[in-house]
């Protein structure tokens, strides 16, 4: 099984990202570890809502800066299903350390547990959507991040098995209407922008009309996004662009534009390469996990 938490450098930004988290979280006195002093402790990771789990390396990394130790019994990417446990309540993980430490990272470790899970398991909800209608192509997310989460976020979509399409402005160039009107046309966005990233990176254009992703694709665009088209619309126009420039272009079909759980079947078709959307981590609703001290 892929195992994503290689993605993460050992020496990279996200440990730093774990340390100041828990410096927003106790940035003085730690009143609560006081009370319970450092007696060696117990702890068990709960989960209460069935989910994917995910974002377990930056747990680990929570738990690990409060010098504990964990414990494992479920893998990144496997669905929990507490309705199997007779209280409701699926065991996911052992703590153990001083009890302070433990009450230290309580809250910052679930935080990212059920905000990771919850995309996860929203993105494996949509993935399976597609599949189930035999969608070939690729489900993606979108760069409508959360500041400051976006490492966790997009590491969470791929859990989940969606895309995460460009992580940044730096890893793809994407040419909307503003870049389009600023330039005068689409051809000059997008002859601007070659002369910038060169052969070795995508060019992305965001298209209203089929007689605009002709342009994009005649100027030599990679992904021609057809945007905030109805379902049927889309159709029509990605079946014509593909027997349009057959043998003559090369280029990716995107659809982008309120896409969701609840219509993304009006949208499937296989001449879309793409379908990509904010619905997958804006909104959506965590996974419910707890760490009770064993007693």
């Amino acid at each position: 099984m892929c195992q994503f938490k290689n993605l993460l450098p050992a020496n990279g930004a996200w440990k730093q990202d774990v340390s100041n988290w828990l410096q927003e979280d106790v940035p003085s006195f730690d009143f609560g570890g006081f009370v319970v002093g450092s007696d060696a402790k117990t702890a068990t990771l709960l989960c209460k809502q069935e989910g994917v789990l995910s974002g377990v390396p930056f747990a680990e990394e929570v738990f690990k800066q409060c010098n504990l130790d964990v414990e494992w019994f479920f893998s990144e990417g496997e669905l929990l299903d507490p309705s199997s446990e007779e209280n409701g309540k699926l065991p996911v993980a052992r703590v153990s350390g001083e009890a302070k430490n433990i009450l230290l990272a309580e809250r910052t470790a679930l935080n990212l547990l059920s905000r990771s899970s919850g995309i996860a398991t929203s993105s494996k909800k949509l993935v399976q959507l597609a599949k189930a209608a035999s969608y070939s192509g690729i489900i993606a997310g979108t760069r409508k991040t959360t500041p400051g989460l976006r490492r966790l976020e997009k590491y969470s979509m791929l859990v989940g098995g969606c895309d995460m399409h460009r992580y940044d402005l730096s890893s793809m160039v994407m040419l909307k209407d503003n870049h389009i009107w600023s330039t005068g046309s689409i051809t000059n966005a997008v002859r601007n922008a070659r002369k910038a990233c060169g052969f070795s990176m995508k060019i992305e254009v965001e298209c209203q009309s089929e007689e605009e992703a002709d342009e994009a694709i005649e100027a030599g665009a990679d992904v021609i996004m057809l945007d905030n088209f109805t379902g049927n619309s889309l159709k029509i126009v990605a079946q014509s662009l593909k027997k349009k420039w057959a043998g003559k272009k090369h280029f990716l079909l995107e659809c982008s534009g309120g896409l969701k759980l609840e219509n993304l079947s009006e949208y499937l078709c296989q001449e879309i390469d793409i379908y990509s959307t904010s619905s997958i981590h804006q909104g959506v609703d965590v996974i419910d996990f707890s760490l009770k001290i064993d007693h």
